[in-house]
């Protein structure tokens, strides 16, 4: 077996400071010298074009860059930066675009290093600063350390390759420049030379019916063929979601009114059975009491039903909040552990750690222990979280604020608060043992407790997932996972290499779900950390977080408009911002379901909410794409008839392009509306100075052909054109389909 080889520190020398600014060099640029104020080096000011050059001795794979600091905060530390890497200085990439934290401590962080799962070398590092934590300061970079492969065994097959690589990119964008020109000549001689292919034959195909023969029919058969093969689904993963909330109105059985329906409250729990799509809710607060209802909402019939008006009188869990409630979908069962307690009545008997099991077929509530601290299990808790792996038959519960009758939680006055730690409960033994012990060290298979944070199981990659949360009075922003096979944690982010914005806030009572097929997380935000100022901070945002990407996404923000514009009824089409709600997610259909909550009403601090919503994540399906191309098509028909034939033109402007016509969007039919002024131009409106006709259709047909090509996936087309001076940098994937959007999918 093969031995990769190890990262090293790389040697390099500065090679090229920008000339707009005067530095200082360190004596050693290996040398971190982090109480050497003078030992940086230094822009003169702030003004772009500003950079680094750094020069390897020999080609490398550059895997990553550390960043030294100096002793204390500064305000010329690099806010944001980015990273450019290449063979040339003239021709590099972007390898990372990221910033520093304000603080003394280094920080490492990745690069980009690979082409299609192939490495590529570099022989120049360009480092380009942004933004300074001083906002009118000058840059300054108080170390450097290259970490990577230069190892020529390793490094020249790869540079081999890459050379290789960029040669063909460079004649396959030769080859997409005369055929758009129409070099015929140029471009069969070329490729007949090198035998490479511009793209996937599907597309040469398409070319060869639309572009040269005109075949429109021809092209949206292969259109239709495309979308049924699933050759857009990449394009769709690809594009932003567009939330759809709708408020569920239940159906309700006669003379029971209001009490066929949950109540209001906030503090409940809530899990779906997504092969039933029933919806189960149990418990919570409605400003004056815990209650201990237990109700079924189906999907199907839209409609509560009460199971249990008092889950104590049945054997099972007394009224509380707080709690934390899982489901097994295989065996249809349901677990809740945990509660909050006033620190009223909080004795050494009702700190006790009970722990129920729920069987839907049966009706029947289990106690599976009265006490999980004296079994090896948590103490009791509040606000923690609670995990549920059907194919192993194990519980994970993560955190929460262990309950002790030493004052308040609430006074502030109280000893040093306690949380829990993860724990694993084996649903076949019924055995506890502990994963991690809360800590408040930084090493790597560490993990920090706290309140009020998401966790989730991914079922594919048997992960655990944790997200954000409160310790103490400080809010967490980390993210990490946890292989519970492999017992591994692995540090995703600190919390602190992100731009604000561009995770989800932080703060209390956020709500997440997990889609393993689809490899993506969802937040829905809770409350705001400004607790001095809750009214004005109950915002509620939502995001997404693609796991194999490694990016947050924001799709969709609620900051109580309503109070902006009253005219504007908010809660029939969203959901108000709200904290302590409860939200599931049916992941077969892709569907969310919200329930209840505190607006955070100060005028009403005991007012909770008891509206029901569904929220779509909806993006174009194959049949929106497949209408919109057939629409492009025979709007680009038209007005090649319209030169020519304008009775006909006329009549496939009725009878087919209307066809295909969103005639609810109003851009939509406004452009349409507008189409017959074509049949009133000469044939000379539509050729430029200097084109003939045939010059010019096949320029417009190459165009609309362009314009097909992007909904394919990015191995099938033609390499991309580069934004600046439409040049190729060096090491950049091509077709990488950045940003690659749908115009026409417009938010209403």
């Amino acid at each position: 077996m093969a031995v990769a080889p190890e990262s090293r520190v790389l040697s390099y020398s500065v090679y090229k400071w920008s000339s707009y600014s005067s530095t200082y060099l360190p004596e050693n640029i290996l040398v971190d010298k982090p109480s050497d104020q003078s030992s940086r080096w230094s822009s003169e000011s702030n003004y772009p074009p500003q950079y680094l050059i750094l020069k390897l001795e020999r080609p490398a794979i550059v895997l990553s860059i550390t960043y030294g600091k100096y002793e204390k905060t500064h305000v010329c530390n690099l806010k944001k930066f980015k990273v450019f890497g290449g063979m040339s200085e003239e021709n590099m990439t972007e390898l990372l675009s990221s910033g520093l934290k304000n603080d003394f401590n280094k920080e490492t962080f990745t690069l980009k290093h690979k082409i299609d799962e192939q490495m590529f070398p570099c022989r120049y590092i360009k480092i380009v600063p942004l933004m300074s934590w001083g906002p009118s300061f000058n840059f300054s970079i108080w170390y450097i350390e290259l970490h990577g492969i230069e190892d020529p065994d390793v490094v020249q097959p790869c540079l081999n390759w890459y050379s290789k690589y960029r040669e063909q990119e460079a004649i396959r964008l030769c080859l997409k420049h005369f055929r758009q020109h129409n070099y015929t000549e140029a471009f069969e001689s070329l490729q007949k030379k090198t035998r490479i292919a511009l793209e996937h034959p599907m597309l040469t195909h398409l070319h060869e019916r639309l572009v040269l023969r005109g075949d429109f029919d021809a092209c949206e058969e292969l259109i239709d063929k495309a979308v049924r093969d699933g050759l857009f689904n990449q394009y769709i993963s690809q594009q932003e979601y567009k939330p759809r909330w709708s408020q569920i109105i239940p159906k309700c059985t006669k003379g029971d009114g209001d009490d066929s329906r949950p109540g209001m409250r906030g503090g409940h729990q809530m899990v779906i059975d997504v092969q039933t799509e029933t919806v189960y809710l149990f418990g919570g607060w409605d400003g004056t009491q815990d209650l201990a209802d237990f109700w079924a909402y189906s999907v199907q019939e839209n409609q509560w039903a009460c199971i249990s008006r008092d889950t104590e009188k049945e054997n099972g869990p007394s009224a509380r909040s707080c709690h934390k409630m899982c489901i097994d979908s295989q065996r249809r069962q349901i677990y809740t552990l945990g509660r909050y307690l006033d620190s009223s009545v909080r004795n050494s008997k009702s700190l006790k750690s009970d722990f129920y099991r729920y069987d839907i077929d049966a009706n029947t509530w289990t106690l599976l222990s009265e006490d999980t601290s004296a079994d090896g299990g948590p103490k009791l808790v509040f606000d923690h979280q609670m995990c549920m792996d059907s194919e192993k038959h194990m519980i994970y519960t993560f955190g929460g604020r262990i309950l002790t009758c030493n004052g308040s939680v609430d006074d502030g006055r109280s000893s040093e608060p306690q949380f829990s730690g993860l724990y694993a409960y084996h649903c076949q033994t019924g055995t506890w043992s502990l994963l991690r012990d809360d800590s408040c060290n930084a090493g790597p298979e560490d993990v920090q407790s706290r309140i009020g944070h998401c966790m989730l199981f991914h079922t594919r990659n048997r992960c655990l997932y944790v997200f954000g949360g409160q310790r103490s009075k400080t809010y967490l922003n980390d993210f990490f996972s946890y292989d519970v096979d492999g017992d591994h944690v692995e540090i995703i982010s600190d919390g602190t290499k992100k731009d604000s914005g561009m995770v989800p806030m932080t703060g209390f009572t956020q709500r997440a779900t997990i889609d393993p097929e689809l490899n993506e997380i969802h937040v829905l935000s809770g409350l705001s950390k400004d607790k001095d100022k809750r009214e004005e901070n109950v915002r509620n945002s939502f995001w997404i977080y693609d796991i194999a990407r490694n990016n947050w996404s924001c799709v969709y923000k609620n900051d109580q408009a309503v109070k902006e514009n009253p005219s504007k009824t908010l809660q029939e089409e969203e959901p108000c911002p709200r904290f302590a709600h409860q939200l599931v997610y049916d992941e077969l259909h892709k569907v969310h379901y919200l329930f209840g909550g505190n607006p955070g009403k100060s005028s009403s601090p005991k007012m909770r909410l008891d509206d029901f919503w569904s929220l779509k994540l909806c993006r174009p399906s194959k049949e929106y794409l497949l209408r919109h191309c057939k629409y492009l098509i025979r709007k680009y028909r038209f007005e090649e008839k319209a030169q020519t034939e304008p009775l006909s033109a006329l009549k496939y402007l009725q009878n087919d392009l209307s066809l295909t016509v969103d005639h609810s969007d109003p851009d939509e039919t406004k452009e349409f509306q507008l189409l017959p002024s074509a049949l009133f131009k000469s044939s000379s409106d539509f050729i430029p100075l200097g084109f003939s006709d045939v010059d010019q259709t096949y320029a417009q047909r190459t165009q609309l052909f362009d314009t097909l090509v992007n909904f394919f996936p990015d191995n099938m087309t033609p390499p991309k054109e580069w934004e600046g001076h439409r040049k190729q940098p060096t090491g950049a994937s091509p077709g990488t389909g950045a940003g690659r959007s749908l115009p026409f999918y417009r938010r209403k």
